[in-house]
C-alpha cells in the first residue's frame, strides 16, 4: 500500500480533511499530522513535523496545506532534499511531477480552486516522472540547495 504523509495548519482543516478522505479513499495509507480544529498552530512548525516523518521513509510523497499553500510549500521547501509544488490547476499539478519530481504538495484552504482539488491530487498522483532532460535541471535545481 502507498503511503502519504499530511499535514495543515488551521487554515486548511476542511480542505486537509476532504483530501485525506479522497487519498484514503483511493487507497493510501495516510500519515496524518494535521489538525482538526480552527485554533492556531504555526504552518513552519507542520511543514517540518511532515518533512522529518517523510524522511524517516517509506513514504510516497507529502501534503501540506495551510490558508493559501504559500507559507507551508515554502517553509517545506527549505528544508534538504524536497521539493513541494503549489499547482493552481490539473495541469501544472501534472507538470510539477513530470517535469520537477515533486515530492511534496501544497494546496490553500482559503484559496478558490477553479478546479477540484481533489482533481488536481489525481494529477498529480497519476503523473509520472519523465526523466531525461527534466533530471538534468532536478539536478540543477538541487544543488541550489545551501546557497
Amino acid at each position: 500500500m502507498a503511503k502519504v504523509v499530511m499535514a495543515n495548519d488551521h487554515g486548511a482543516v476542511e480542505l486537509a480533511a476532504k483530501l485525506k478522505k479522497h487519498l484514503e479513499d483511493r487507497g493510501f495509507d495516510v500519515t496524518y499530522l494535521g489538525v482538526s480544529t480552527p485554533d492556531s498552530v504555526d504552518y513552519p512548525d507542520k511543514a517540518q513535523e511532515a518533512v522529518e516523518e517523510f524522511r524517516k521513509g517509506g513514504y510516497d510523497f507529502g501534503v501540506v496545506c495551510c490558508g493559501t499553500g504559500i507559507g507551508i510549500s515554502i517553509s517545506a521547501n527549505k528544508m534538504n532534499g524536497i521539493r513541494c509544488a503549489l499547482p493552481q490547476n490539473i495541469y501544472a499539478a501534472e507538470k510539477c511531477k513530470q517535469h520537477n519530481n515533486a515530492n511534496f504538495i501544497a494546496f490553500g484552504g482559503r484559496i478558490e480552486y477553479q478546479e477540484d482539488p481533489n482533481a488536481i491530487l489525481d494529477a498529480y498522483i497519476d503523473a509520472a516522472f519523465e526523466g531525461g532532460r527534466h533530471e538534468r535541471r532536478v539536478g540543477k535545481m538541487m544543488a541550489l540547495e545551501g546557497k
